[in-house]
């Protein structure tokens, strides 16, 4: 017979062995959604980046391609010869880069290879806009061997991309422009043909959004540090779920070779460029007709705004949807469309965008007040137009306050400047003999006596001045008086 001792420990070990049970049943219990959560999360999750971009590889690799053209006029060999003239400016800043090209096709013999990526079944293909220029012919070769023929169904040299055509009715693994716009830090994965060698893989990180590297006023370029090199042009770069987050256009280096910093056309432009492209073989941009520049702080200062942010209308192009609105030069835009304009290239890209022939309204500060001015905009022409001028002449004299000799401009448009005091403000702010002052204090200027006049009207520290500088015009704050 069990004594008492004995028959109270059996009940412990009971109840410790239900507890025991219980915790079991319980942990698994809650432990089920989380695994079932996990598994769904490693469904949708393409990769671990930490372990392998295997995954991602086996998946994306059949969608990219290279791009093989024959091209016209390939006798030109010199080191800037296949550089678009819109980015020689560019290099042309840094003589380290002179001669370098911004990640260009492999060129032999009158052919290039670039890099491309199928982005729809039935063929269509992108790539960069230098990769297929004086195109004679393309062909397109995949990962498996496979080779095809190919059109240029149109391009964009304002953004470096083209849009081809495979010549099959066979249907191609495509790949998908991402939807959500890169971040910094974000990982990414390049995919290409540098120096003919198809099928090469890197990775890194974006490493920095909105670069504006010259090319036009629709720069914004994701900088990159996965490798891209000669040949890498018009591939892509991955997200982690496989989608395309930009093209593949230009490379950073004193040794034409990678050195980490690279740059891509987002998806977002892609898209938008893409799609007209496919309907109607070109871009049609929005058109408003002004020339513009950023506002500083000291132009800020001048023109009386409180912060610095807008773009300053610095002259207008003939018949243009700007003039015949009534936009003047001067005119600080702030809003357009009902989007805020916080510099320059927000404003070319702001009006890129809207139909032409749409009625969109334009939020500017002039004379002290706010105004909203309603604008059609226009289509944009093929060619730069020409501005628009005005006539007259006088003698001259010495401006000595702001460090400057002025005298009349050969064309009786303003007032020339004949010379500058390398110690003035004037100088530090980029003015040089033979630049035209076209107004001072919002008032046209066009004889010495007319600049003098009009610097005793404007009151403030500050002088604002409209300077044309060959073919471009600019506003300068200048300090009423020299330091």
């Amino acid at each position: 017979m069990p004594t008492k001792t004995s028959a109270s420990r059996k009940t412990l070990l009971g109840l410790v062995a239900a507890a025991l049970m219980g915790s079991t049943l319980l942990t698994a219990s809650t432990m089920l959604p989380l695994a079932a959560s996990a598994q769904a999360q490693a469904q949708t999750q393409i990769i671990d980046p930490t372990r392998s971009f295997a995954p991602l590889v086996e998946r994306v690799m059949p969608s990219v391609v290279s791009v093989q053209v024959k091209i016209e006029n390939a006798s030109d060999t010199t080191p800037n010869a296949q550089v678009p003239e819109q980015f020689r400016d560019f290099f042309e800043q840094f003589p380290q880069f002179r001669d370098q090209f911004r990640n260009p096709p492999q060129r032999r013999e009158g052919m290039a290879q670039g890099s491309g990526f199928v982005i729809s079944s039935d063929g269509y293909v992108v790539t960069n806009n230098h990769v297929v220029e004086n195109a004679k012919s393309v062909q397109i070769s995949f990962h498996d061997g496979s080779e095809y023929d190919a059109t240029v169904v149109g391009t964009d040299p304002k953004t470096d991309l083209a849009l081809l055509k495979i010549k099959s009715d066979k249907s191609f693994p495509a790949v998908k422009l991402a939807d959500e716009e890169a971040k910094v830090g974000d990982w990414v994965m390049a995919v290409g043909n540098p120096f003919g060698l198809g099928g090469t893989v890197t990775a890194g990180i974006v490493s920095a959004r909105g670069r504006d590297i010259g090319n036009g006023p629709y720069d914004d370029f994701l900088q990159i540090d996965a490798s891209i090199n000669k040949g890498n042009s018009g591939g892509p770069s991955f997200n982690l779920n496989g989608d395309v987050v930009g093209v593949n256009s230009a490379i950073f280096s004193p040794s034409g070779g990678s050195v980490g910093i690279g740059f891509a056309i987002p998806a977002a432009m892609v898209k938008e460029v893409v799609e007209s492209l496919k309907s109607d073989g070109a871009v049609t941009r929005g058109w408003l007709g002004v020339q513009i520049q950023p506002v500083t702080e000291e132009l800020a200062e001048g023109l009386g705004l409180d912060a610095a942010k807008g773009a300053v209308i610095s002259d207008l192009t003939e018949n243009s949807p700007a003039l015949k609105a009534g936009l003047k030069q001067g005119d600080t835009i702030l809003k357009a469309n009902g989007e805020d304009i916080d510099d320059a290239r927000d404003l070319a890209r702001t009006i890129a965008k809207v139909k032409p022939g749409t009625d969109i309204p334009v939020d500017i500060y002039r004379n002290g007040k706010p105004e909203t001015v309603s604008v059609r905009i226009g289509t944009m022409p093929g060619e730069a137009p020409k501005m628009a001028g005005v006539t007259k002449a006088d003698e001259g004299f010495d401006l000595s306050g702001l460090g400057l000799e002025v005298a009349p401009a050969d064309d009786g448009a303003g007032v020339r400047i004949t010379a500058v005091d390398p110690a003035s403000a004037a100088a530090e702010r980029g003015l040089k003999p033979g630049d035209v002052v076209l107004e001072v204090a919002g008032q046209q200027v066009h004889t010495p006596t007319e600049m003098r006049d009009a610097l005793k009207v404007q009151d403030g520290k500050r002088v604002l001045m409209l300077v044309r500088s060959g073919d471009n015009q600019r506003y300068v704050a200048l300090p009423r008086e020299r330091s």
